[in-house]
């Protein structure tokens, strides 16, 4: 099976997924990540245009590190991702054309900032884009994707509908975590926050949701033609 994940920020995917990627790696599927944003203002001192390179290797570094097959760049400046922009569309369809996705991990539509949001819808309205003939023709067409909703940051305002048992990968998707040290090493040292646990945290909460030690929450898309019975999730 092939699975792509489409985040915001180059570290959205390991908060949020990235221990039901690393499930998937590992029975033999093929995984491909993609940010849509750089990253470019997510420190208070290292400037944009130095942070923004910094944060696509730390994204490239923890890709590596679980084994995903290939991460994808947007480029797109933090607070400017805007799903409309035709171009941005167009370089998300051809993203979806060439990984021929069999299923698809997003952010929830009503994530908690607009960046988000607007990804998710980038990749909604992205992936039908794919399906249509004549548009970015040099990479065929696929079809419309079976699309996943991933958990929230601290799982506020998001109902699961279904969960992944990430106990035997929880300490592997923290390492993959950690690779974003830009975020990781300003927090603990200047905010006094350790953000790896504070995920940890809530991997364990959806775990005793579900039984299981630690777990990954998300929802299904219903939206046609995007229904399928098989079970998506590993």
């Amino acid at each position: 099976m092939r699975v792509l994940a489409v985040g915001c920020h180059p570290d959205d995917l390991e908060i949020a997924c990235t221990g039901t990627l690393i499930k998937y790696i590992k029975r033999g599927d093929e995984v491909f990540m993609c940010h849509v944003a750089n990253g470019c203002r997510g420190h208070k001192i290292i400037p944009p245009e130095k942070l923004g390179p910094m944060r696509h290797q730390e994204a490239e570094n923890a890709a590596k590190l679980i084994g995903a097959k290939k991460i994808f760049d947007l480029d797109v400046n933090d607070l400017e991702v805007d799903s409309s922009d035709m171009a941005l569309k167009r370089r998300m369809i051809r993203v979806i054309k060439e990984v021929k996705p069999d299923v698809i991990i997003t952010h929830d539509p009503s994530d908690y900032m607009t960046d988000h949001r607007e990804v998710s819808k980038l990749v909604f309205d992205a992936s039908f884009g794919a399906s249509v003939d004549h548009i970015e023709e040099d990479l065929g067409v696929c079809e419309p994707a079976p699309l996943y909703y991933m958990d929230t940051l601290a799982g506020v305002g998001f109902d699961p509908q279904d969960y992944v048992d990430v106990t035997d990968e929880i300490e592997l998707k923290l390492q993959a975590l950690e690779c974003h040290e830009t975020q990781i090493k300003w927090m603990r040292e200047h905010d006094k926050i350790d953000f790896p646990d504070f995920v940890r945290t809530c991997s364990k909460y959806r775990g005793l949701q579900s039984s299981v030690q630690y777990a990954e929450a998300f929802r299904k898309c219903y939206d046609w033609p995007r229904i399928s019975t098989k079970r998506l999730l590993p």
